[in-house]
């Protein structure tokens, strides 16, 4: 196994380092969040060993990015923090297992195996183009003809929908349900409210329009109407 140790406590981390070591398994340490997010996204990682409570940037908070970056890499948070509601705010924020310190090596060693055992998940894009458009889902950016474009939370999730989907039609039912996550229609005019912001920083300024209308179908992002 190639294993990514996220861990403050420099004698913990050293105690896994050198077990997993003894057992022919390759280990990097990352000593606070940031640096544990720039490695996790830099280089291949067959699992991931996350401390909740870490400098900088915490366990969670670090998941959340790497997860909504595309990284599939199995993910154990080894953690204090061992109320079932901490295990459960773990597992939901997309972490794969969960052991509590203090810990059996061995059942460290027999948990990192298991997950590295499941079958790769499928790759995820993490940059989305359509023409002169580009999305970074990691650096959360938005350039179009070399122009940064600067969107607000839902716009971002709403443009990345959107390309996701370019060429296709998308109904205003399929953004309220994948972007707004109602199962219901509110009968309000968001959808269209922030189409219409998005179309304004999309193609105002630009020689040629991506965010198109479709005449009682719903809306769609291609080069062409």
């Amino acid at each position: 196994m190639r294993v990514l140790l996220i861990e403050d406590d420099t004698e913990t981390a050293e105690y896994i380092r050198r077990g997993l070591g003894e057992l022919g398994h390759g280990v990097d340490h990352a000593k606070d969040g940031h640096e544990g997010l720039m490695m996790a996204t830099s280089s291949g990682y067959d699992v991931l060993v996350i401390d909740r409570m870490l400098p900088k940037l915490d366990g969670i908070s670090l998941l959340k990015v790497l997860r909504e970056g595309g990284t599939r890499t199995p993910v154990l948070f080894l953690t204090a923090m061992g109320s079932i509601e901490d295990r459960v705010k773990g597992l939901e924020s997309g972490g794969d297992d969960y052991l509590v310190k203090p810990f059996a090596f061995s059942e460290l060693h027999a948990r990192l195996v298991s997950l590295c055992r499941r079958p790769p998940l499928q790759e995820v894009r993490t940059i989305l183009t359509l023409a002169d458009l580009e999305m970074d889902l990691l650096k959360r950016t938005v350039v179009r003809a070399g122009k940064v474009i600067e969107l607000q939370p839902t716009e971002f999730r709403l443009l990345e929908y959107l390309l996701r989907h370019a060429g296709r039609v998308v109904t205003r039912t399929m953004l309220l349900e994948h972007v707004w996550n109602f199962n219901f229609d509110p009968k309000t005019s968001v959808v269209e409210t922030h189409i219409s912001r998005l179309r304004a920083k999309l193609d105002r300024g630009f020689g040629s329009e991506l965010l198109h209308t479709v005449r009682g179908a719903g809306y769609k992002l291609d080069v062409a109407s």
